[in-house]
């Protein structure tokens, strides 16, 4: 079992930044995948928008390609996002997700509301 708890999310300016952190409950290089997905208002399903094999290269959805970085830090077993130049259209709840033993994990979740 892996737990993963999103925190980062809030409300910020368009222009703005943050920086949205995924805690997991086990040792990272456990994990065959690392991703970050987000579903916007008015869409039942989840949209990739960054995410990394093991050992891989990361990969970017088009529309946040040059303003979003996904990235681990394995001293204190997290997955981040790091989120610049942030647009109205980049409000959603953005989710956690894993693959750990061929098993799929979802953090909870975080808001993300870009707006003047």
């Amino acid at each position: 079992q892996v737990q993963l708890v999103e925190s980062g999310g809030g409300l910020v300016q368009p222009g703005g930044s943050l920086r949205l952190s995924c805690t997991v409950s086990i040792n990272m290089f456990s994990l065959e995948y690392m991703g970050w997905y987000r579903r916007t208002p008015g869409k039942s399903a989840r949209e990739l928008v960054a995410s990394i094999f093991s050992g891989g290269q990361p990969n970017y959805a088009d529309s946040v390609k040059g303003r979003f970085t996904i990235s681990t830090d394995d001293s204190e077993n997290t997955i981040n996002l790091q989120m610049s130049n942030l647009k109205p259209e980049d409000t959603a709840v953005y989710y956690c997700n894993v693959l750990y033993r061929r098993t799929n994990y979802w953090g909870q979740g975080t808001q993300v509301t870009v707006s003047s």
